[in-house]
Parts: structure tokens; sequence; C-alpha cells
């Protein structure tokens, strides 16, 4: 057996409602309920086979060498999670595309549902990204006259509710074939409009250069890149598992003309 970490349910910035969470799926026609539970890995490399035996003898599992780190959980809820540096994460083109037939199947329905009207892809991309992004608020998309390689713009809130403070964002939608990938020349556009205490978002049903994403990464631009595979991701974290279900989706969400 290989230990793979000591987890904790729920999280230091979660509430206690959000460690399990019941969700509606639809599967063949067919409506049922499933689970999605949240946890935490905590900062502990290695649980002793001594203190496993002493819990499953049935003793107090917080002696016998319990982890110090669980140990805190149990008593008082606090969480020492294990975090990790961030890394420059650079994806190729397989990884930005889901890998599985019913995933690529979710994305050519997005792609199809659009197909002909492209610019349209633009509202349903603002959606993604609030799937993605819980506190966006308000977004307006700009005029297709006066598009300057921003198709929206839209403000992320932050802060107490009581006292929140919003930042203002640029969202660019490109609605691409798979054989068809985001270069500089449309990220550069994007970039060339960002404003002080701006960011960006561009979002694709297809998927970055290296190249774009080296230049956005290396050069420290505050653009969040998301690609087909995201897309499908976060589609089926809120309950559209199927390409039924997005068409559904997309259907009710933007209706075509």
């Amino acid at each position: 057996m290989r230990f793979r970490g000591l987890l904790a349910p729920g999280g230091p910035n979660m509430a206690p409602d959000d460690e399990l969470v019941a969700i509606w799926r639809t599967t063949g026609g067919r409506r049922f309920q499933n689970y999605r539970a949240r946890f935490t890995v905590l900062d502990h490399a290695r649980v002793s086979r001594t203190w496993l035996q002493h819990v499953l003898e049935g003793g107090h599992p917080l002696e016998g060498g319990c982890p110090p780190a669980w140990g805190t959980w149990v008593v008082g809820r606090a969480y020492n999670p294990l975090l990790a540096p961030s890394t420059t994460v650079i994806r190729s083109k397989a990884d930005q595309l889901p890998d599985g037939p019913e995933g690529q199947a979710i994305l050519e329905a997005v792609r199809a549902h659009f197909r002909g009207r492209e610019h349209d892809f633009e509202e349903c991309a603002i959606a993604v990204w609030r799937l993605m992004a819980p506190r966006t608020g308000a977004c307006d998309l700009t005029r297709p006259s006066r598009d300057g390689g921003r198709d929206a713009v839209g403000e992320y809130v932050l802060g107490p509710e009581a006292s929140p403070i919003s930042i203002d964002f640029a969202l660019e939608a490109k609605c691409y074939a798979t054989s068809n990938s985001v270069g500089v020349r449309e990220v550069s556009r994007l970039i060339s409009r960002l404003r002080h205490r701006t960011f960006g978002v561009l979002i694709t049903t297809s998927y970055f250069h290296r190249q774009v994403q080296e230049e956005v990464r290396e050069d420290g631009h505050p653009i969040a890149l998301v690609c087909g595979r995201d897309i499908v991701d976060a589609l089926c974290q809120h309950g559209h598992t199927t390409p039924v279900a997005v068409q559904q989706w997309l259907e009710q969400g933007f209706p075509k003309p």
C-alpha cells in the first residue's frame, strides 16, 4: 500500500454547508441525486501503521501515535493544509482538450450550437466563467462594431458582503474548432487593452498555442486562459454531464434566433 495523504473534510476557506453537497444529475432522461464531498490534504508526510492498528482495535483515535495535524483538526477544526508553490505549467494540446468521447461530444455540442453565429458564443462564455468564478458581478457585452479585442467587460467581487470591492476584467471568447488554436495575435490584442488593476479572461472551445502560454506566464500577464477541457469540466461539475444535458442548457440559456 502507498500512503497518498491525510485528508480532513471541508477546508479553511469553505463553509460547513459546502463540505457535502447534494447534486442532481440526468442520464437517459432520468434525474437522480448524487453527492459531492470536499476534503483538505493535511500537511503530514507519514501515518504510522501503529496508529492505524490502534484505531482498528478500538483505541481512542487521538491516542496511540495520532498525527498532530489530525489531532489539531479533530479538537479545534483547525486546518494545516499541505501547500505547494505555484509553478508555471504549459499544457499540451492533448491536456487542453477532453480525452474521452463523452467530453468530446459535450464540447462539440457547444460548438455546434453556435456554428455560423460564433459571436453569440460570447454570452455563453460569460456563463461558463460564472460557473468557474461564482463571485463574478455585472457583465456587459461590447458592441460588435466597437469590439477592440474584448467581447465583454465585467466585475469580480471581493471582500465581505457588507463592504465588497470590485475588480474590473475584460473577457474575450473564441468559438474555434479543435484544429484551430488561439495564437499570440488574439492574446496580444487582449493584453493591450488591460488597464491598471484589471485582469483578462480568454475562453476558447479549442486550445492555446504553447507560445501563448509561455508569454502570458513568463511576462506575468494577469490573464486566465480557459480551454476546451476547462469548459467541459465546469459544465460537468455543475450537473451538465452529458451532451443531451448540455444541449438543453444551451437551448434554455442561449436559444437560436
